[in-house]
């Protein structure tokens, strides 16, 4: 009997992220320009749909928890993000070192991230 309910929540998963993303890249088609079409027609969906998911199953401080990480995480991403522009403006850096020190820096945006914010930890 369990297998059938994970193939089902599996099969539940899929729709509703189906759904979602094809309800975001209907909205991302009228947006200009077409690269951030994509970024706002992909992002938000794979969030929303586990999130949902999340709700149902485990409630609203599970769901809060999980939102909290998401957005730690979206700042560490903006970090390392940053760390390699400014990485890949030094021509005499090279390219393997950039990236690893673009990496040092995430981590120690998600480290000093998971230390700052106690709904991260409360999992």
């Amino acid at each position: 009997m369990r297998a059938w309910l994970v193939i089902a929540e599996l099969l539940v998963r899929f729709l509703l992220g189906g759904a979602v993303v094809s309800a975001f890249a209907t909205i991302a088609e009228g947006l200009e320009p077409k690269t951030f079409a994509g970024v706002f027609g992909a992002a938000p969906s794979v969030a929303i749909a586990p999130l949902a998911l999340a709700f149902y199953q485990r409630g609203s401080a599970y769901v809060t928890s999980e939102a909290s990480g998401m957005l730690a995480g979206d700042v560490a991403l903006v970090v390392y993000g940053s760390l390699c522009v400014l990485a890949t403006n030094h021509r005499r850096m090279p390219v393997w070192l950039g990236a690893v020190l673009s990496w040092l820096g995430w981590f120690a945006a998600a480290v000093g991230l998971w230390l700052l914010v106690p709904a991260l930890r409360s999992r």
